[in-house]
């Protein structure tokens, strides 16, 4: 699994710490082992998981600006975890409304030992942070219209939506783009 995860890493681009691949392997070892009983996700081959779950969430990662970052609707952690195993100076709010993906989470936290994650359980409409974050990251989460109305009152007045999608959205973006000039001309 070592040796397939190195190579999609340099593939994408990404150079981390060998310690930081260990803690993905973690990861992706605990994934595995807790969807047997919780299904967590569709995926169940842990190669694959490595595609589907650990690169897709790693790719946004060079263009993260800012320190304080939400995952909303994170699902088993995704991308919040990967991203947090490889950016250990920022801050990574993981929310999710299902109470056994929380479970997952704060287990993952603690096996993996990071420190730059605190899961919330909460629907992310009712979410009220004390502070606002620099970027509002999802994956597979809902249209982007959608996430623009549920999430915006969490980025600060300069933070970033980044919607994780596996093809370009046209039809999506077009409606964000007729909701941004109604918003603007009202």
């Amino acid at each position: 699994m070592k040796a397939k995860l190195v190579s999609l890493l340099a593939q994408a681009n990404i150079k981390i710490s060998d310690q930081q691949i260990q803690q993905l392997i973690n990861l992706v070892n605990l994934l595995n082992k807790w969807n047997k009983a919780y299904n967590l996700t569709s995926v169940r081959d842990p190669q694959e998981m490595l595609v589907k779950h650990i690169l897709d969430s790693l790719v946004v990662s060079p263009y993260l600006q800012g320190d304080r970052f939400i995952d909303v609707g994170t699902g088993p952690g995704l991308p919040g975890l990967p991203l947090a195993i490889i950016n250990p100076s920022k801050q990574f709010v993981l929310l999710d409304s299902l109470g056994k993906r929380i479970s997952f989470i704060r287990n993952a936290i603690r096996e993996l030992r990071l420190t730059n994650v605190t899961p919330v359980l909460s629907r992310v409409e009712e979410y009220q942070p004390e502070d606002k974050f620099d970027g509002v990251l999802s994956r597979a989460f809902a249209s982007l219209k959608d996430m623009t109305d549920w999430c915006h009152h969490l980025p600060k007045e300069n933070g970033y939506f980044y919607a994780l999608k596996g093809i370009y959205q046209e039809d999506e973006i077009n409606e964000l783009n007729k909701k941004i000039y109604y918003s603007k001309s009202d």
